[in-house]
């Protein structure tokens, strides 16, 4: 296997997750495809990223709608990494990206968890760029 594409993303609505996506983390929406009058093929990824992506997935039933917002159980779901935390940290939370804890130095680097506009947790990971090299 070379790449995992994508990951699906259970959605209350298209239109309300695209916003938060695009306005909020700056993400950009690289597909937007209607397939039937109530289902859309959606794909967010963060702009510049040359693969993979979120497609979101609007809850259909009772039981996906149950999932929305916890789809791993209150753990951290999907880990999106920046090459400059201070300002992408800044940037999220001007947007009103919620976090749940100030940033914290972990081996790998700088780590802060938030969630997005459903409730799945998210780890925004950098480097701390006073380790040695």
């Amino acid at each position: 296997m070379a790449t995992l594409a994508l990951t699906a993303l259970l959605v209350r609505d298209y239109d309300e997750a695209r916003r938060f996506f695009e306005g909020a983390l700056g993400f950009e929406c690289v597909e937007d495809r209607e397939l039937s009058p109530d289902k859309r093929w959606v794909v967010v990824r963060p702009k510049g990223s040359p693969a993979g992506g979120l497609l979101l997935a609007r809850a259909a039933d009772a039981r996906q709608r149950a999932q929305v917002g916890d789809q791993a159980g209150g753990r951290v779901f999907l880990f999106p990494h920046t090459d400059d935390f201070p300002r992408d940290h800044a940037a999220f939370q001007a947007k009103g990206v919620v976090f749940e804890e100030a940033p914290r130095r972990e081996p790998y680097g700088f780590v802060a968890v938030f969630r997005d506009l459903y409730g799945n947790r998210w780890d925004l990971i950098g480097p701390d760029p006073a380790a040695d090299p």
